[in-house]
């Protein structure tokens, strides 16, 4: 008999394999059925009054076809140092729990902490030119002092450049994949993936031995989006597949920039069509990026000074409900947040949130940023 929490996971991977199952289904069952073991366990008429359960999907999980393909990626997973993220688990990314499209399991191999305290995303054209070069090289150098995780996906151009120029600088950067993880494409790219999973790593949804099918980068790149407080465009055709990264991160509530080019340019056209559309803000430097967006360095080192005396000078949260003291809390403990994060953590319902953060914002507590974030003053 397998342990209950091992069990819980095989079970998953399961639920994951088996036909007609995507992610938002597979949360789903979980949900109605209280854990992934006991959807296997629940009898037919109970399945099919799950919302998008019909007979031949509830038939299809009571066949259990998905158990001996789990069971051996289980082993697989351990045997090759491949480590999985449950979205139960602590080490499954925070940025992507409250999306409902979220892979319910991360395969990663590498060093690095999902939930760094800041995430960048930099995407662009396969077809990178020498000015898109100096940019992603430039951009990376500007955010060494913010030690950002720097999210891209492992592709020809923009993305590669980002993963080198990060192992370059030392900032930790991890690519994000198309197919299994044992399966590097392009093949070229061996070896920084490699050099990658020192100082950050490789990430997929996908099962060991899976090939980058063309449908699997769409998905890759809600994954980018999903990671990443914010989105750099840095060269992008008019037609490119950064602008479907563009689209996930604006549903996700997320910061684009784009970085503008030379109007013949092919490689900028998409570039500028973003920012001339308003769907992206112009990318100038990661200084005025920073302050858009309310990275603030200077501050982080002032409340580094103030948490040393938080027992002598403690913040009081008298005179507000249990609930504003709840959100204050947790913006002083955190730094700026997104409304999704906290709804997330706080447990409460978004509309219920945004009148408690009005409130508090009336009261002068607090101060909302781009990119639907909130701060305390």
């Amino acid at each position: 008999m397998l342990p209950s929490l091992e069990n819980e996971k095989i079970s998953t991977l399961a639920l994951i394999h088996t036909p007609g199952i995507g992610s938002v289904t597979v949360r789903q069952l979980i949900s109605y059925c209280g854990g992934a073991s006991k959807v296997f366990t629940s009898d037919y008429k109970k399945l099919i009054k799950i919302p998008g359960i019909g007979d031949k999907v509830a038939r299809s999980i009571l066949n259990g076809g998905g158990f001996a393909f789990a069971e051996k990626e289980f082993v697989d997973c351990g045997k090759s140092d491949t480590q999985l993220h449950f979205v139960t688990d602590k080490t499954y990314p925070g940025r992507l729990k409250s999306l409902y499209d979220a892979p319910v399991v991360l395969y990663s191999r590498g060093q690095f902490d999902f939930n760094q305290q800041r995430t960048v995303g930099i995407v662009g054209t396969r077809q990178i030119s020498e000015y898109g070069k100096t940019v992603t090289e430039t951009i990376i150098k500007e955010l060494v002092p913010f030690q950002a995780l720097i999210v891209s996906g492992l592709a020809y151009g923009v993305d590669i450049t980002a993963h080198r120029a990060c192992l370059k600088n030392g900032l930790p950067t991890i690519g994000v994949m198309a197919s299994g993880l044992d399966v590097i494409y392009p093949a070229v790219h061996q070896r920084t993936a490699q050099e990658m999973q020192v100082h950050g790593g490789i990430v997929t949804e996908n099962a060991l031995a899976t090939k980058p099918d063309f449908m699997r980068f769409p998905a890759r790149n809600r994954i980018i989006a999903g990671l990443s407080d914010v989105t750099i465009v840095v060269e992008s055709a008019k037609k490119g597949g950064s602008l479907i990264t563009v689209e996930f991160a604006q549903n996700y509530h997320r910061d684009v920039f784009a970085v503008p080019g030379n109007l013949s340019s092919p490689q900028s056209e998409g570039c500028n069509q973003l920012i001339r559309d308003n769907k992206a803000a112009i990318f100038t430097s990661v200084q005025d990026m920073a302050m858009a967006i309310g990275w603030n360095l200077d501050q982080e080192l002032n409340n580094g000074l103030v948490k040393q005396f938080e027992k002598e000078i403690p913040m009081s949260f008298d005179g507000f409900t249990q609930d504003e003291g709840q959100v204050l809390g947790m913006l002083r403990q955190k730094g700026n947040m997104q409304i999704d994060d906290l709804s997330w953590q706080s447990g409460m319902h978004l509309n219920k949130l945004a009148t408690l953060l009005l409130n508090l914002e009336f009261q002068g507590m607090i101060k909302s940023l781009p990119g639907k974030k909130y701060g305390l003053i």
